[in-house]
């Protein structure tokens, strides 16, 4: 029988974006505040998935064992270094957080039976490897605040109660919407980076953020006017107005994720042929 355990672990480190063969004008265009010298730190946080079947004495392998590799392959070399010059890799590829998890990915895959890296480089920003070549995964997360009223305009009174509860009283009621939005693409094999970060942000504050933030979704947003604004035709929303910004950037937009409340959220995904919603239940932020 197989199954997949997760390991955590931690280390911080410092690192900076900066290309020497470009001007100081243009590294600073291109990285902002990220090219500041002598550079910045994060408190990375990691998981590592690993995938095996499970021995008579009902473990996929000794923790022990794990932690020690893991230690050994990356905690102990990157805890409290200069990411730039902590490894070879990063002499040729800057550090970014999806470049880190896929050198990390191959640090360990000969000793571990790995099938997910995931890095945070804070709570509101990490990177996914699965080991496809150069693809990478990057989330970023944000929030909005916003009311709305679950009622079809096309139903009376008592028949939205019926379905939708207390949702459908009149006056409506308020969420703190957190929104997390993963992007997909191809690791550039000199800055790290799948998308400029700062495009992505932009086009999730100007698409999402700024329009929905403090609105009262019913009436301020127009496709709101027809469909309710339930969790997951939020979600749909959200991915629809963010399909071709996030193309734009170079990136190819994966998932949304919703989280109404600490025990509501829904997810949708951007696939060729088929999108598909899954409503979750009691969503934990870092965890694999």
């Amino acid at each position: 029988m197989k199954c997949i355990i997760h390991r955590r672990a931690q280390f911080s480190a410092s690192h900076r974006y900066w290309l020497p063969e470009l001007s100081d004008a243009d590294n600073y265009a291109k990285f902002g505040r990220c090219a500041n010298a002598p550079g910045h730190g994060h408190n990375y946080v990691l998981f590592v998935s690993m995938e095996g079947e499970l021995d008579e004495y009902g473990m996929v392998l000794n923790l022990s064992d794990v932690k020690k590799v893991i230690k050994a392959e990356v905690t102990q070399p990157l805890d409290f270094s200069y990411l730039n010059d902590a490894w070879p890799e990063f002499q040729a590829t800057l550090p970014t957080t999806e470049y880190m998890a896929q050198v990390i990915w191959q640090r360990l895959v000969p000793h571990l039976p790995v099938v997910k890296i995931q890095l945070f480089e804070h709570p509101e920003l990490w990177a996914e490897y699965t080991g496809n070549d150069m693809e990478a995964y990057l989330t970023l997360s944000t929030h909005f605040s916003a009311a709305h009223r679950l009622a079809s305009p096309r139903l009376s009174y008592d028949e939205n109660v019926e379905i939708y509860g207390k949702c459908a009283r009149p006056n409506g009621h308020g969420h703190n919407y957190h929104l997390e939005v993963t992007v997909q693409g191809e690791i550039d094999p000199r800055t790290g980076m799948i998308a400029d970060l700062g495009e992505i942000q932009s086009a999730i504050d100007t698409h999402v953020v700024e329009p929905f933030d403090h609105t009262f979704l019913n009436k301020d947003i127009p496709y709101f006017a027809e469909v309710v604004p339930t969790a997951e035709n939020i979600a749909v929303h959200i991915r629809d107005l963010l399909r071709e910004p996030i193309r734009q950037t170079g990136a190819r937009l994966h998932r949304v994720k919703l989280i109404e409340s600490p025990n509501n959220s829904a997810e949708v995904y951007c696939t060729e042929a088929e999108e598909s919603i899954a409503p979750v239940d009691a969503p934990e932020l870092a965890t694999v």
